[in-house]
């Protein structure tokens, strides 16, 4: 039971780990570059609450927006 354990060990530590090792290591010569995947998801988040942003003064151009208390079953 040991040896499966430690091969799950050796799974993750040694080889599914090893990009973020990587990307720990490059950041002694640059900041930027080791936080490459922080600035994709900062990016996509930026880019999806424009989106949303958008779609919500559409509606509310629309006249669709349902702002009465009672617009949900259960706020009655």
């Amino acid at each position: 039971m040991r040896g499966f354990f430690e091969g799950i060990e050796t799974l993750f530590v040694d080889y599914l780990f090893a990009p973020l090792d990587g990307l720990r290591n490059m950041e002694l010569n640059t900041w930027f570059g080791a936080n490459f995947i922080n600035w994709i998801f900062m990016i996509i988040c930026a880019v999806a609450v424009v989106y949303w942003i958008k779609q919500l003064r559409i509606f509310e151009e629309n006249n669709e927006e349902n702002q009465d208390t009672t617009a949900h079953s259960f706020l009655d």
